[in-house]
């Protein structure tokens, strides 16, 4: 079977999207995946010479743009359709999936024009304005939450959960093994792949607070690159034990062995805590279109899932008082932890994959 994954942009799109691709491979032999996305987002850095090909359209983002630059992208639209119109009719592929970003608006348009079998995949409780339209145009819908089902027609939506990559399961299992009992709180802290410097800062004016613990804590510290040396210097000069790397290649392991995460709160990010059941404090990035990583954070914060801080009341102090009183009361981190292992979803790529495989059965059976 041929598919194509339309969409990405940002990680939080695009590795749902990987997700699938590969339990979509793995179902049969011979299954096709082709990616349809830009040549600015983060597909056209990570798919180049990897497992899956990729083919880029020219669209324009409209959300958060001026006027003008609103009127330029929607212009552009006519052409990014016919663009994914032309690479589908090559492609023929029996099912197009969206995974939100700019690039899945005009390829399930296309599709819906060539009355190809479509289906999208909403990452956030709540969904962003390009899924918002595509609804319409869909003929199954997979969601993340429960929550999320609200905002599409009831009878096409599925929660699946978000899909969460191989790899990540790979070392979850290598990991097992070498995780010995742990005489130390390990704390896990990290922004997006690149970092977040507000979080880098406020752990760094943490670390005095936190010196009465500080023979009892172990760090692990993702800070990006710009970050890497300030971080470095402060936890080195201040003698706490911690590991400071510009980018954690291997994250699956760094959650097994933590106590406490401390991160934003995207939607992978999310999926990932729930399967690996850990208790967090999250800070969701300010900056989220239609504030996605706020209303993450406090789905978990209300099912007793997480502790949360908003960005804007971010310092040292908060941060410390949330690790210390975590640290003294380990009965509130078991709660946390059995309450997200509940919304943990393990098998969602490959539920979606059922999915999929069941929609175009249903399409060849009426034909």
């Amino acid at each position: 079977m041929r598919c194509v994954i339309a969409g990405g942009g940002t990680g939080g799109h695009f590795f749902p999207g990987m997700a699938i691709a590969e339990a979509f491979v793995e179902r049969e032999r011979g299954n096709e995946v082709l990616f349809i996305g830009t040549a600015r987002g983060i597909e056209a850095r990570v798919l180049p010479g990897g497992r899956f090909p990729l083919r880029t359209i020219k669209v324009k983002p409209i959300k958060g743009k001026s006027l003008l630059e609103k009127g330029k992208a929607i212009w552009s639209l006519p052409m990014a359709i016919s663009e994914a119109y032309s690479i589908l009719k090559e492609f023929q592929p029996q099912l197009v999936l969206g995974v939100g970003g700019y690039a899945s608006g005009p390829t399930l348009l296309a599709a819906f024009f060539l009355g190809m079998k479509r289906a999208i995949q909403e990452q956030n409780v709540m969904p962003g304005m390009t899924n918002r339209i595509l609804k319409w145009f869909s003929q199954q819908i997979f969601v993340s939450f429960e929550e999320a089902k609200k905002y599409f027609p009831d009878k096409k939506t599925i929660v699946t959960g978000n899909p969460i990559r191989k790899e990540f399961f790979a070392s979850l299992k290598e990991g097992k093994g070498e995780i010995k009992k742990r005489d130390r709180f390990t704390l896990l802290i990290f922004g997006g792949s690149a970092g977040a410097h507000r979080i880098n800062q406020a752990m760094m004016g943490a670390l005095d607070q936190l010196q009465g613990i500080k023979s009892s804590l172990k760090i692990i510290h993702q800070t990006g690159k710009e970050d890497l040396d300030f971080v470095s210097k402060e936890y080195r000069e201040k003698g706490f034990d911690a590991l400071v790397k510009p980018f954690i290649e291997n994250i699956a392991t760094s959650y097994q062995i933590s106590d406490l995460v401390i991160c934003r709160s995207g939607a992978s990010t999310v999926a990932e805590l729930a399967v690996c059941g850990k208790a967090a404090l999250l800070i969701p990035y300010p900056y989220a279109a239609h504030s996605h990583q706020f209303i993450n954070a406090k789905k978990l914060v209300d099912l007793g899932a997480a502790r949360m801080i908003l960005d804007q009341d971010l310092n040292g102090g908060m941060i410390a008082q949330t690790i210390l009183h975590l640290y003294d009361h380990p009965e509130e981190r078991v709660r946390m932890e059995e309450a997200i292992q509940r919304l943990g979803k393990p098998r969602a790529a490959e539920e979606i994959v059922d999915y999929c495989y069941a929609l175009v059965r249903e399409h060849n059976m009426v034909h």
